[in-house]
């Protein structure tokens, strides 16, 4: 009987991972815009790393959704259209609202405390810096999300996290928004309280009045 060929074990790569989890963090974090090329050999200068590394994470992030390859030109930071974000906020609706219905039936003391501290952090985040805004606005419903306690909606959400920072970066529609704390505290009162159904509706809301704002941003720019 002939012997099954199998494919040979490539222990994995420190650099490569390393390298790949920092772009991915850095365009996520707004360091690179959207509509931004992405230089090649800058990277690998200053991450102290060959071209490799940095072509190989840049494929990744391609296949991730967050980059685009142009014919000549290299990578640039992908953009959103109206019509994709539209599509974005509509399921991010239902799931922020499922997100947090499931964290308050679902959340442990230890989350109880993430999500506080995660919402005073943002709270505190200076009102002109939208970069860190943004990020700690991200980590507060991603908080919501690890407390819902239910992987498969933590691989979705971590999905469309990566378009809505897209779009966040894109727009500049900033967190310090005057309904912006207000909405953030119904949804924690409502998850600690365990009210599912309060903490699914104050969820949609919130997410409801950015989708307004975004679309309304977007339009202006077409």
């Amino acid at each position: 009987m002939t012997e099954v060929q199998r494919p040979s074990f490539e222990r994995p790569g420190l650099v490569r991972e390393g390298v790949y989890q920092h772009l991915r963090r850095a365009v996520l974090d707004g360091e690179f815009t959207p509509g931004e090329r992405l230089p090649e050999v800058e990277l690998g200068e200053r991450l102290g790393v060959s071209r490799t590394p940095i072509r190989e994470a840049m494929l990744r992030l391609t296949q991730d959704g967050l980059l685009v390859a142009e014919a000549n030109r290299g990578m640039r930071i992908r953009t959103i259209s109206a019509r994709e974000a539209q599509d974005t906020y509509a399921v991010r609706e239902e799931l922020d609202g499922l997100a947090a219905a499931l964290a308050a039936a679902q959340h442990a003391d230890t989350d109880a405390q993430a999500l506080r501290a995660a919402l005073e952090a943002l709270n505190a985040a200076p009102g002109d810096d939208y970069r860190e805004q943004t990020r700690l606005d991200l980590a507060f419903h991603r908080c919501i999300t690890q407390a819902a306690h239910n992987a498969t909606l933590a691989d979705l959400a971590r999905d469309l996290e990566q378009r809505v920072a897209l779009i966040k970066h894109q727009t500049r529609i900033y967190n310090a928004h005057p309904d912006t704390e207000e909405q953030h505290a119904a949804i924690l009162q409502a998850v600690l309280a365990r009210d599912a159904q309060a903490a699914r509706e104050a969820a949609r809301t919130h997410v409801r009045t950015f989708a307004h704002l975004v679309l309304h941003d977007l339009g202006e720019k077409k």
